[in-house]
């Protein structure tokens, strides 16, 4: 799977301005309610928060991946959100997280679901790629570093 057919311009956001890692769930929740209404934010939320409470997801180098498995869902979508600041989410390397890239996917999809994850993953391990997302100003410079 390419990494273009999962992220939407309409589904990142940048610079939103946050200060927790329940608020900045929140956020995603809601940016992915918006724009898929077969599912409901609560229902991300729970998701994404109960995927948390197994183990942060922040990967280190202010990057996390949050993600959820939702049984609504027919494909893999991805909510991508930058905040001003950084705010701490747990990650593995103890530092603030200003890039949230999260991953929802269909709740049969188990495999496919770790090979998107592991896509992501090496697309963000490129420090070109993380520059120009924390340079970004707009949502549409996100999609484009990601191209």
């Amino acid at each position: 799977m390419d990494i273009q057919a999962i992220v939407s311009l309409d589904r990142t956001e940048c610079a939103v301005q946050c200060n927790s890692k329940k608020r900045i769930l929140e956020i995603i929740s809601d940016i992915a309610a918006s724009n898929n209404p077969q599912i409901e934010a609560a229902t991300v939320l729970t998701s994404l928060l109960a995927r948390e409470k197994m183990g942060s997801t922040g990967i280190g180098n202010g990057i996390a991946l949050p993600h959820g498995r939702l049984p609504e869902l027919e494909q893999v979508i991805a909510i991508i959100v930058t905040s001003t600041p950084a705010i701490d989410f747990d990650a593995i390397d103890d530092k603030p997280v200003d890039i949230f890239f999260t991953l929802l996917v269909p709740e049969a999809q188990t495999e496919g679901h770790l090979q998107t994850l592991a896509m992501v993953a090496q697309k963000l391990s490129d420090k070109t790629i993380v520059k120009a997302i924390r340079n970004a100003s707009t949502s549409s410079d996100i999609v484009s570093a990601l191209q």
